[in-house]
């Protein structure tokens, strides 16, 4: 995994979904700086251990956190705060980026799923 292959992705959006995606690469690095950055699946993603912890992609009418788990996000209740949620995909919009501290969140509750923490 090489950190360039997401400046590519980026480089390929608009303005404002590339400065919120960076926003967000920026909150995942200053969680997780030992993070591997490259792409999998096509889109940004970020290993720890070997382990994809998170991720992220542009489309059409919204911008993606990916924690690559469909366990995390039902786990962190993230639709009763008012997020738009599908099982492994949390929404976003440019308008609206995600707070570093759910950031940090959703990290941890990934970390600790691989870890096996109860």
């Amino acid at each position: 995994m090489a950190s360039y292959e997401i400046d590519d992705y980026l480089v390929g959006l608009p303005d404002d979904q590339c400065r919120a995606l960076d926003d967000l690469r920026r909150s995942i690095v200053a969680t997780l700086p030992e993070a591997e950055q490259g792409i999998s699946y096509k889109l940004p993603a970020f290993r720890v251990d070997g382990h994809l912890v998170a991720g992220f992609g542009a489309f059409n009418d919204h911008l993606s956190y990916l924690p690559h788990s469909g366990t995390v996000l039902p786990a962190l209740h993230l639709d009763a705060a008012g997020y738009e949620c599908t099982k492994s995909s949390l929404h976003f919009t440019p308008d609206h980026p995600l707070p570093d501290e759910l950031v940090e969140r959703l990290l941890q509750t990934r970390l600790a799923e691989i870890r096996g923490d109860d």
